[in-house]
């Protein structure tokens, strides 16, 4: 098995086989990260395979100053969001004081695998979906949000609160329809 290190300076010399086993290495993580920000699975290989030749092709502005994985995921989320972003569509504004919490549903989410939660984050609207997972998931913040996206700060919240709350209706009519019970 190779190093990190021993895999970049492989890819900066185009060695097919540094790339292929970059490409192992890192695809089936990077690939979870595209379907969080992709509409299906099609959508994600796309995005994935973007990525995977951007990178390819920027290898050199790997700078080791942080993780091979945490540069390579970077990658792959700006991937995804120049992908998004000629199809995202903001909803107005909405008041975020008005809408409920999920604090308490957290009980229930830990009733739910990884994979139906995944869907429910794919079945958002994309503008909430790519903003709920930016914030939610990889830990911008709403001015960064802003700032990658174009957006105002103002915009990036109210889409994260919208996100938030479709994800609640999502979790009550799964619950109403799979258990017969309401969260409140």
């Amino acid at each position: 098995m190779y190093s990190d290190k021993e895999i970049v300076e492989g890819c900066r010399r185009n060695d097919l086989k540094m790339q292929q086993a970059l490409y192992d290495r890192f695809a089936g993580r990077m690939f979870v990260v595209c379907l969080r920000y992709a509409s299906g699975q099609l959508e994600a290989e796309d995005i994935l395979q973007e990525a995977f030749i951007k990178v390819y092709r920027k290898i050199d502005t790997y700078r080791e100053e942080s993780s091979l994985a945490h540069w390579l995921k970077r990658v792959v989320v700006n991937t995804a969001l120049n992908h998004q972003r000629s199809r995202l569509y903001m909803y107005p504004m909405v008041d975020v004081e008005s809408l409920h919490d999920l604090s308490d549903q957290e009980s229930i989410l830990s009733d739910y695998t990884f994979q139906e939660l995944l869907e429910l984050i794919r079945e958002l609207p994309a503008g909430c979906r790519v903003i709920f997972n930016l914030f939610a998931i990889e830990g911008y913040g709403h001015k960064e949000i802003a700032e990658l996206l174009g957006i105002s700060e103002g915009t990036s919240k109210s889409q994260y609160a919208r996100a938030r709350k479709l994800l609640q209706e999502q979790l009550a009519e799964t619950e109403k329809r799979v258990y017969g019970r309401r969260i409140r």
